[in-house]
């Protein structure tokens, strides 16, 4: 695959790309249309028709088009746009498409799909994409195109089905090239040669012995630019990186990113070649990633389609809803507490909010930077000491920073000095919470089996917005009344 020297422009092209298919469906429906009010002899057959004339140049348009960028149009399209050109996308690119499209979007073109024409798609994939595939596909349809294999190729769909979908093994591919150590680089690049075509990303060979063992890996520059008389066992680099099936895909990701990897291999207990990871394999695992922890803030699932029904995305939402209505409950019971307060100095209600919504905004920072730092294992228990620390420090500097500025202003507002105190006392009291839950929160859901990302906002917010409330109107009603 050619390299793209600048995303901006590519992604304008992309960009482009759905504007010309939306312009030609939209051509599409307005001919459909007049032909259709139009009478006429052989009306049917004159429709029938313009309906294949219309379609040709849009299906022209998408067979020009890579699997992905199909697979963007699709996803940027309402449901019966999708299903169109759904139908227009050549057989034989099927498989590629489904694997490109999100899980929300695949399952709408597969359920629109008859079980042989998954079965056809789905053949002309290689075992790992098959494995990929296999949680969406029905269970009738993995049974034919299991059968359909050979038998090495079933054994290697079996054993990627076996891992969990965040492991090395779950991205592990079988298609790579291997060689022994006591051969010379010339019967290497003779072998090489013999080959139709690298498999993608090969930027190395596997040594192995005759056991299938990992001896190390042989870089492709170095056959080219070696004397061809030389080893392999002399120019091989023997202490390459291994990664195992069983380990975190995460670790394999922050692995391909330290070292600057575009491949690795995978052996088993044994040490024996078992398959690789590639460089696309893992820049699709962090993309996924990136996505599910983004929804997974604000407290929605990842099977939502932007262009789902309203019911399901209706029902998608309504979880981290319930949490928020019963938080909204509690910080009105807290106002609630304060009643008297609040009717004998009005200006209590207008400052209020401001305390809550500036401790909320903190607790969400500093929520981000220990997520972000647990999803790189850089928290250990003595750095949380540390961070725990470093961030009520902070806390403290912004609420005597932030909390004076608002004191002062609430002293020009209403001409007292004991309420712009309180004002001051109170951010930075409510910053100081924000810091404390922004750093426990994530840890504790962490230590407990969950994924810190989850709802961790909508935690946090609830928090500082009860807490909020509750220090400043307490200090309002122990210090001004």
């Amino acid at each position: 695959m050619s390299e793209v020297p600048d995303d901006n422009r590519h992604q304008d092209t992309v960009q482009e790309h759905l504007r010309q298919v939306e312009a030609l469906l939209a051509k599409h429906r307005l001919v459909e249309h007049i032909v259709h009010q139009q009478d006429m002899p052989r009306h049917e057959l004159v429709e029938s028709l313009v309906h294949k004339q219309n379609l040709a140049e849009l299906q022209k348009k998408l067979d020009s088009l890579h699997p992905a960028d199909v697979a963007f149009v699709l996803e940027a399209l309402p449901l019966d746009d999708r299903l169109v050109v759904w139908h227009l996308v050549k057989a034989e690119r099927d498989g590629e498409i489904l694997l490109e499209v999100s899980d929300a979007v695949r399952a709408t073109l597969i359920a629109d799909m008859e079980p042989d024409e998954l079965v056809a798609a789905t053949e002309q994939l290689d075992p790992q994409e098959i494995a990929d595939l296999a949680p969406d596909l029905p269970e009738e349809v993995i049974e034919d195109v299991f059968q359909a294999l050979d038998t090495v190729e079933r054994e290697q769909l079996r054993a990627a089905m076996s891992y969990p979908d965040d492991s090395v093994g779950a991205l592990m591919d079988f298609d790579m090239v291997q060689v022994r150590e006591d051969v010379t680089l010339e019967v290497v690049l003779r072998y090489l040669r013999r080959l139709d075509e690298l498999p993608d990303h090969t930027d190395q060979l596997f040594v192995v012995d005759r056991a299938e063992v990992l001896k190390g890996v042989l870089p492709v520059m170095r056959v080219l630019v070696t004397d061809p008389d030389k080893l392999v066992a002399d120019v091989m680099v023997a202490d390459a990186v291994r990664l195992t099936p069983t380990q975190s895909a995460e670790d394999a990701s922050q692995t391909f990113e330290r070292y600057d990897l575009v491949s690795a291999a995978v052996v088993d207990d044994r040490g024996r070649l078992i398959g690789r990871v590639t460089v696309n394999a893992v820049m699709d695992y962090i993309r996924e990633q990136s996505d599910t922890e983004m929804l997974n803030l604000a407290g929605l699932r990842e099977d939502e389609d932007i262009f789902s029904s309203v019911w399901k995305s209706a029902k998608n939402r309504w979880t981290w809803l319930a949490v928020n209505l019963v938080t909204a409950f509690i910080a009105s019971r807290v106002i609630g507490l304060f009643e008297g307060s609040i009717e004998k100095l009005v200006a209590l209600a207008a400052l209020m909010p401001i305390v809550a919504g500036i401790g909320g905004n903190s607790g969400n920072q500093t929520i981000t930077m220990i997520v972000r730092a647990m999803a790189f294992k850089q928290i250990t228990r003595e750095a949380a000491r540390a961070l725990l620390k470093k961030e009520i420090a902070i806390s403290l500097l912004n609420g005597l920073v932030w909390g004076g500025i608002l004191g002062l202003a609430a002293v020009v507002l209403y001409g007292s000095w004991a309420l712009g105190g309180v004002m001051t006392l109170a951010m930075t009291l409510n910053l100081m919470l924000a810091a404390t839950a922004g750093v426990f929160i994530p840890m504790l859901m962490h230590r407990f089996g969950r994924d810190p990302a989850v709802g961790s906002s909508v935690m946090i917010t609830a928090l500082t917005d009860s807490g909020g409330f509750f220090i400043f109107l307490g200090l309002a009603t122990l210090f001004l009344l």
